[in-house]
């Protein structure tokens, strides 16, 4: 552990408006359980900030005594980079809050806040900016990774939508970064991860959202090929209003909607999200409805209802991996297939397949995310409960990678990713993005002491 004296860890307790967790304390396990059930990893201190002055002590307390140091907010890294073994671990759970103002069409939001504490609070003001495809995602890890989400092709990605932000950085100062204080850290902040200090907060645009709407279709897995066909065919030439994808799965159980044969089973299912009514949903997928689903569920709901429709089980093992797509031709769509038999089933993976484009596409060029201009992105997404799986569903991924890498763009959404080296860091933001943002990591934390991330090394 971290090898300090309980005098030490007193002084540090007694100026902290939060708390103090070391592994006697009853409430650590729960503390240090993340989203990936494969991390079991042990911090010596685990300090659950109240507010940014807690954020501050933590900093130079791991600052002095060379701890190595994470920080948490949603702990939906797959790669467990929430935690740390034996060093010490910013919780900023407790800084949810999110404040709304309606009338400038902005939300501010607490560096632990996920994305249910954001769309909860924009849903009364009909208003909604770009967030993760599940509500339990933390809002600061998604939007400084850059942000990809079911309505990214009407409103950009989700770093596209940061106005500033607030950042305890590595010497513990408190800065105010946005496009005229800290230019330099407000660019890197779009795209380039939790590199350069903690984000305590962060102002994001938001849009009017008066209508959204959800389809899920299933089909036999025999009919994927034709069916994807069908779905590419129809996201190339759908309106930014309409997003989503195309997904194997295990047919859940316990839904009126899924027939009984595909209960259990490999199934092969359309997920459609509409920034509009369910009318207007099925008159803008019309040919996937009229191709023949075993099984439907469409439904007009309130965003943050929404949002949360599709969240996955926690408490699974999980490893997850992606490549981003130039195009989608036949070829592609076979090999993407192909693999669907490599899913564990039953179980919560899922095989993935995302459009992009429209307003991703048309965003920043600037900022440090060269995967926006993809087209399509294969999200081989395993999760699984059996340890004995683990290796098999790791091949699965690696796998999925290795069949589209003909058509891949060479680029990669880290927050789609664990850990699979720095070649594949650089791939994230690109060979001049990552050279700018080593520039600006040695100006604000020439140590390296935020490096439980996908880790930028400084210049």
């Amino acid at each position: 552990m971290t090898g300090l004296d309980d005098a030490v860890m007193g002084d540090l307790r007694s100026l902290l408006a939060g708390d103090l967790l070391t592994p006697d304390h009853p409430g650590y396990d729960d503390a240090r359980t993340v989203f990936n059930a494969m991390i079991d990893r042990r911090p010596g201190l685990i300090v659950q900030c109240a507010d940014r002055s807690d954020v501050a002590l933590a900093v130079a307390f791991a600052r002095e005594h060379g701890l190595e140091t994470a920080v948490r907010g949603g702990g939906h890294s797959v790669a467990g980079l929430a935690l740390t073994d034996g060093g010490l671990v910013i919780d900023l759970r407790r800084m949810n809050a999110v404040s709304v103002d309606p009338v400038a069409r902005t939300a501010t939001v607490g560096g632990g806040a996920t994305m249910a504490d954001l769309d909860r609070a924009c849903a009364p003001h009909w208003l909604a900016t770009t967030g993760g495809r599940v509500s339990t995602t933390g809002v600061g890890g998604f939007v400084l990774g850059g942000g990809t989400g079911w309505l990214d092709r009407l409103f950009g990605l989700a770093c596209d939508n940061l106005l500033e932000a607030e950042v305890v950085t590595a010497d513990g100062e408190i800065v105010r970064a946005a496009p005229n204080s800290h230019p330099d850290l407000f660019w890197a902040l779009h795209g380039g991860g939790g590199n350069f200090g903690v984000v305590t907060s962060l102002t994001l645009r938001l849009h009017p959202l008066p209508e959204s709407s959800l389809a899920l279709l299933l089909w036999p897995p025999e009919d994927g090929p034709r069916i994807v066909r069908a779905t590419r065919d129809l996201l190339d030439d759908a309106p930014d209003t309409l997003g989503g994808g195309v997904l194997y799965l295990t047919g859940p159980e316990g839904e009126d909607f899924v027939p009984a044969e595909l209960v259990g089973r490999l199934t092969l299912g359309v997920a459609l999200v509409h920034a509009g009514g369910e009318r207007s949903l099925r008159e803008l997928a019309a040919p996937l409805f009229d191709a023949a689903p075993a099984g439907e569920m469409v439904a007009e709901l309130p965003y943050d209802e929404l949002q949360s429709a599709l969240d996955d089980p926690p408490g699974q093992r999980n490893y997850w991996s992606a490549e981003h797509l130039d195009t989608l031709p036949d070829e592609a769509v076979d090999a993407f297939c192909e693999q669907a038999a490599g899913l564990i089933v039953p179980s919560a993976s899922q095989h993935v397949l995302f459009r992009m484009g429209g307003a991703v596409a048309r965003g920043p060029a600037d900022y440090p995310v060269p995967w926006r201009q993809a087209g399509w992105v294969v999200h081989p997404f395993g999760l699984w409960t059996d340890p004995a799986d683990d290796a098999r569903g790791r091949q699965w991924a690696h796998d999925v990678c290795a069949a589209v890498r003909p058509w891949r763009t060479g680029a990669v959404y880290l927050n789609f990713i664990g850990d699979e080296g720095e070649h594949r860091v650089v791939a994230g933001y690109g060979a001049v993005g990552y050279a700018r943002l080593a520039a600006v990591k040695a100006r604000y934390d020439p140590t390296n002491l935020f490096r439980r991330n996908h880790n930028v090394v400084p210049a």
